[in-house]
């Protein structure tokens, strides 16, 4: 049976007769395409599914409309509850330090707007979060921008973050000028892995200062460099993050004359309602940082 055909047969048996069904469509059709469609319904059925006039179904129409009834019938509003659900739900993805900071911060302000909203959260690095937009497995990402946004992804930029050195409390250095001075840094060099931003524009700035200074130890968090870091692993290059305290026993060098990284939301295709309203509020926190 053609699904169609189904359709059209259930809207001229609730409203009894196929003119009155005509009026009642919600899309544009002509009493003749639909008269010609029932024919091939009944054909393809073997029996007559109802008399003309006066309008009566027989009883195979009878059995067929009460078949199909539920579901036509409930169509509409599925529809609107699908729509009314996707207005309240997103995949949103950001790092592990942001999603307990000021994403959770986010969130709660978006409930408040969005009393019925619906999440899921995604903990990943900014590589990652990319392929996670690319496959459609997130809605929404917080994180570093890359220098050139992938075919089909937007992105509002939010803050920038300078990038700064961790250094445990007690460790002699008073300025990353210090470092720089030296023939040859001994301590480790605890960061990022070189995809990433952070890691990217630190050694590009050492680059144009002329200092080698290579990664020793690779970690995925900035959380991880502050623990490596506060555990004498060696010196950490990180974001200062306004409003974010570092980890007990460090403390931060600046790095003048390097290039931050920014921060920004980003998304595939036209955004939603939703993704609007949470840029909308992060450009307002962002702000008040």
């Amino acid at each position: 049976m053609n699904i169609h055909h189904l359709e059209l047969f259930y809207y001229v048996a609730r409203y009894e007769g196929i003119s009155e069904a005509v009026r009642n469509i919600p899309y544009g059709i002509q009493q003749p395409a639909v008269s010609v469609q029932i024919l091939q319904l009944e054909e393809d059925l073997g029996t007559k599914l109802f008399n003309r006039r006066p309008f009566q179904l027989t009883p195979a129409g009878a059995k067929l409309y009460t078949f199909i009834q539920p579901f036509f019938s409930n169509v509409e509003q599925m529809g609107e509850e699908i729509r009314g659900k996707a207005g309240q739900f997103i995949r949103f993805g950001a790092p592990n330090t942001a999603l307990r900071t000021h994403c959770l911060a986010l969130l709660k302000a978006m409930r408040k707007k969005v009393p019925n909203l619906r999440f899921t959260l995604h903990d990943a690095i900014e590589p990652e979060l990319l392929g996670l937009l690319d496959q459609d497995d997130i809605d929404l990402a917080v994180t570093v921008l890359p220098p050139k946004l992938p075919v089909g992804t937007s992105a509002e930029p939010l803050l920038k973050l300078p990038l700064v050195l961790l250094v445990p409390e007690g460790h002699k250095l008073k300025s990353a000028a210090d470092l720089w001075k030296r023939d040859k840094i001994e301590e480790p060099l605890i960061s990022l892995p070189p995809i990433e931003s952070i890691t990217r524009n630190f050694q590009q700035g050492l680059a144009r200062l002329g200092v080698e200074w290579l990664a020793t130890i690779m970690v995925n968090s900035v959380d991880l460099i502050e623990i490596y870091v506060a555990n004498g692993f060696g010196l950490g290059v990180t974001v200062h993050i306004p409003g974010v305290k570092t980890h007990p026993g460090l403390r931060r060098v600046t790095l003048d004359g390097f290039d931050p990284v920014v921060v920004g939301a980003l998304w595939r295709g036209k955004p939603t309602p939703l993704i609007k309203a949470f840029v909308a509020e992060m450009k307002l926190m962002a702000v008040s940082l």
